[in-house]
């Protein structure tokens, strides 16, 4: 036997590398811890196309095609993407689906927590502040789904993400774990980073588009005195928009920030005669920001970043 021969046959007995799981995710916070576990060995699909709005997305036919191709697909669920639900379930899924939010240790708030903070009713606010059903803009009730905006919860998930990944490709189990433990060191680091930034903020009242923020206002102790649109980042209607100046005149709210996919001329108007800076945009998503496994660390200090610099400049 030639030893080109004897070669030959030693690969044909011997067992071909697996190649790791194909990996689809729904936003960009979740492809970047799902990017930074994975490290080298492959790297994750998302949906989300780059500028969009998580919360009013349409597949394409080529991106239904590729979640139907995943071994793996990461997703925040259904309370925020139920038109992912409806694809998962619509392209007959064959690999694991995988909701973040229902991870062992997640910190979960429910939206209607929020709502009594945020718009409350006041004894001397307007009555449309009471009336926000009569005009277009709804409340909403269940899981608040913006979990990823809590770091504590973004550590949890590496390792739910690197769990899984360990059972779909045991070869390369040891290298997903020590990436997930790598992960986690990264969101404590920025964290920390993170409380260093706001920490000249303190209680100052500020207003944000919708109700995306509060797993971060809890988390690093910021007020949010209120939002312009609920859960789903909907505009809102007339009546609220009237009720919003009141509201913010009332809270003493010191800045309002708009949010990116939505028009700033609409802040803008609101704010107008009321003495409320204006600050740069907030984008909650980071569905603005380079995608990739630095995007998470980059989309913390970004939010607190905007709103440290529009708060300090309200106080000079």
């Amino acid at each position: 036997m030639t030893i080109l021969r004897a070669f030959a046959l030693s690969l044909l007995a011997s067992p071909a590398l697996a190649a790791p799981p194909a990996v689809m995710t729904d936003i960009p916070p979740v492809h970047a811890l799902a990017a930074a576990v994975m490290g080298d060995l492959a790297t994750p699909g998302i949906l989300l196309d780059q500028g969009a709005d998580p919360h009013h997305f349409q597949l394409k036919p080529s991106q239904a095609r590729a979640l139907s191709e995943a071994d793996l697909v990461f997703w925040i669920g259904p309370e925020l993407t139920p038109w992912l639900e409806r694809a998962i379930q619509g392209v007959g899924l064959s690999g694991e689906s995988v909701e973040l939010i229902e991870t062992a240790g997640t910190h979960r708030r429910m939206f209607d927590e929020e709502d009594a903070h945020t718009h409350e009713t006041h004894d001397d606010a307007p009555a449309d502040m009471a009336k926000d059903g009569d005009d277009h803009d709804h409340m909403h009730e269940g899981i608040d789904p913006h979990a990823w905006l809590d770091p504590a919860n973004a550590r949890h998930w590496v390792d739910r993400i690197a769990g899984a990944l360990e059972v779909a490709d045991p070869e390369n189990a040891e290298t997903y774990r020590a990436n997930a433990a790598a992960a986690a060191e990264s969101i404590a680091a920025t964290e920390t980073e993170v409380r260093h930034i706001l920490d000249g903020v303190g209680d100052a009242p500020i207003v944000v588009f919708h109700n995306a923020y509060a797993y971060f206002a809890d988390h690093f102790g910021l007020n949010v005195a209120g939002a312009i649109a609920l859960g789903d980042a909907a505009d809102p209607g007339a009546a609220r928009m009237k009720a919003l100046r009141a509201e913010l005149k009332h809270d003493h709210a010191v800045c309002l920030f708009p949010e990116a996919q939505h028009d700033p001329a609409l802040v803008a108007s609101i704010v107008e005669g009321t003495g409320v800076r204006v600050g740069r945009e907030l984008d909650p998503s980071g569905s603005t920001l380079t995608y990739g496994p630095d995007l998470y660390d980059a989309l913390l200090t970004g939010l607190a970043q905007t709103i440290a610099d529009c708060v300090s400049a309200a106080r000079s």
